[in-house]
């Protein structure tokens, strides 16, 4: 049987609508990606479809080299599934991208992980509902709460997740540009 790696990507971008979720959580990173490459190519979220507008969301491929990931602080956790697994889950990633109009954030759902409601919409997810719901209906995990209530750090908490980087994303992206010597002004 053969198996493959995906990564769970949480970020902080360090933006206003981040900071706010921050409050709320107390963790230090607040968003979450599915992403189906070591090289961070194919990352799949819910999130801001405008870098400038936090209120205009839904199903994203998030370009992690773009200004809103420029700063970001980040874990990325890697988990092995079989081939059949990897499969379904580009199964359905596709059918939403292909279909991604049909999509929604839902803001209303993060208003009720904060006073414990479930609320569940259709066709409508936060980033961490998101990535719960594709590693749920894939079998690559089994959730022990409903996933309307899945925070972003919930999701390293699985066994089957390993940290394999913590930092800047920049750096993980970039790894040459950290080891070229940084030159020094003079005065």
């Amino acid at each position: 049987m053969n198996q493959r790696k995906i990564y769970l990507l949480l970020t902080d971008t360090g933006t206003m609508f981040t900071r706010m979720i921050k409050l709320f959580t107390q963790e230090p990173l607040n968003h979450a990606s599915l992403a189906l490459d070591d090289q961070l190519f194919e990352v799949y979220s819910f999130g801001r479809k405008k870098i400038r507008n936090p209120f205009i969301g839904g199903f994203v491929k998030e370009n992690i080299r773009s200004e809103l990931f420029k700063q970001a602080n980040c874990a990325i956790y890697c988990c092995t599934v079989t081939d059949e697994q990897y499969k379904k889950m580009r199964r359905k990633i596709r059918k939403m991208e292909m279909n991604k109009q049909k999509y929604k954030y839902n803001l209303i759902g993060l208003i009720g992980v904060l006073f414990k409601i479930e609320i569940e919409r259709k066709n409508a997810y936060f980033c961490s509902q998101f990535v719960a719901s594709v590693l749920t209906e894939t079998g690559v995990v089994i959730m022990n709460k409903p996933i309307a209530f899945v925070k972003p750090n919930d999701l390293k908490e699985f066994p089957t997740f390993e940290l394999v980087y913590e930092g800047k994303l920049d750096f993980y992206c970039f790894p040459e540009e950290i080891t070229q010597p940084l030159m020094m002004k003079s005065i």
